[in-house]
């Protein structure tokens, strides 16, 4: 099985994620640095969708530009922000056959190997 990670090296949460995976038997690992090669709108969009959260759900909420986004901001608006600044996708995003989910906590991942 093929596993994507949407990863930041510097997180912790991203990092015990990261760890699962590789310890799971069979799960072949692609590493994505999104701060270096972040996705693009339409592929956030199907990301979160697969995973059936929102944007919003999926905003790194305590940074600084997200606190800068108005608190009725659309879902395009959102996710417009984190394209143009990807330190506001909250990681990490995995992605499989079975589905994607938000490794927060970690262990979530698990739900789709």
């Amino acid at each position: 099985m093929k596993a994507t990670i949407w990863h930041n090296p510097r997180c912790s949460k991203s990092r015990e994620t990261l760890a699962i995976l590789n310890d799971t038997p069979g799960v072949e690992v692609e590493v994505v640095e999104y701060l270096k090669h972040p996705p693009t709108r339409a592929r956030l969009a199907d990301l979160y969708a697969r995973a059936e959260i929102s944007p919003r759900d999926g905003l790194r909420k305590a940074e600084d530009a997200a606190k800068a986004l108005p608190r009725d901001a659309s879902e395009d608006m959102i996710l417009d922000a984190m394209v143009a600044n990807p330190i506001l996708i909250e990681r990490p995003l995995v992605e499989t056959d079975h589905g994607v989910r938000l490794g927060r906590p970690p262990e979530k991942v698990r739900e789709i190997l």
